[in-house]
């Protein structure tokens, strides 16, 4: 898995590079990839299509179907768009990297809900929170046809690891409590969504050998909201984003240095497949919120 992680990050970070509506052809370049990528998985696709400042945008989503409870919805998340002026290497060719392996792994291991992985649009600013942000415009639709999410999972960024001491910042009062090493994947909710934080953390780690942290948070501690999980949160669903945690660890966030040989592809790979070995055996209880849990979501 890592070497075709690092050819999708590469065509989209490295030959396509830059893409958001205002370079309109690089982003369309980037839709129709990930469209034939899973086209060639053997996956239907759909498009939630909308116009924005007259360019077409398109939510792209396909579906495995579950084995047991299938109408109730996982939704895995990444957005394909970047900033302006950045080809979006970590930020997040990353996650779509990610998305669209764990789709095709998805669909041998035969999970018990049905999981839809949607790649959004307009996540990256002048969208971000906005009518047109991709996610929000999904997640609306979701709730108005009455679809019954268990879950949503916002891949933001989970290529960039360190090992050194200092390379993981955090929101103040937090670097108490967690590592001082980029080593690890973050898994991070809400308060209202700290139950299903633990159900698919506690999947993870029977998975997964990786190391990861997590914290359910209030919504307004910084970061915590900046990407598309909280536009589930808008709608009432439980969401939580898995990150390398952005701008606290990754020298260039947002920047035009943000380039395909910056990631640790193999890290990838393990947090990827650890995932989707996750969401794959998720059960239909919730585990109990226990006292510990509690007080860590208070911070």
């Amino acid at each position: 898995m890592p070497a075709a992680l690092e050819r999708h990050v590469r065509v989209l970070a490295g030959e396509i590079g830059e893409r958001n509506v205002f370079r309109p052809g690089a982003l369309h370049a980037a839709a129709d990839y990930i469209e034939r990528q899973w086209m060639a998985h053997g996956c239907t696709v759909t498009r939630q299509d909308y116009q924005v400042y007259g360019v077409l945008c398109a939510n792209i989503e396909v579906e495995v179907a579950g084995r047991v409870q299938s109408d109730e919805l996982i939704v895995l998340g990444a957005h394909y768009d970047t900033v302006r002026h950045s080809p979006g290497a970590d930020d997040n060719a990353s996650g779509i990297a990610a998305l669209l392996e764990i789709a095709g792994i998805l669909r041998t291991l035969l999970p018990r809900y049905t999981v839809r992985c949607v790649a959004f649009v307009n996540e990256e600013a002048p969208f971000f929170f906005r009518g047109d942000m991709g996610s929000l415009r999904y997640a609306g639709a979701a709730r108005k046809r009455g679809d019954r999410i268990r879950l949503m999972l916002s891949l933001e960024m989970l290529g960039y690891y360190r090992d050194e001491p200092g390379t993981q910042r955090y929101p103040p009062l937090l670097r108490y409590f967690y590592p001082a090493q980029g080593n690890f994947i973050g898994f991070v909710s809400n308060l209202r969504s700290a139950r299903q934080l633990r159900w698919i953390v506690d999947a993870f780690e029977a998975s997964s050998s990786f190391p990861l942290q997590r914290a359910a948070l209030p919504w307004w501690v910084p970061g915590v909201a900046l990407s598309d999980h909280s536009s589930f949160w808008r709608y009432g669903y439980p969401a939580v984003m898995v990150t390398d945690t952005a701008y606290l660890r990754n020298p260039h966030y947002h920047t035009a240095q943000d380039v395909p040989t910056t990631l640790d592809y193999e890290r990838m790979a393990e947090v990827a497949l650890g995932l989707a070995a996750s969401v794959a055996s998720l059960e239909t209880r919730h585990h109990r919120f226990t006292k510990c849990d509690s007080a860590r979501s208070a911070i």
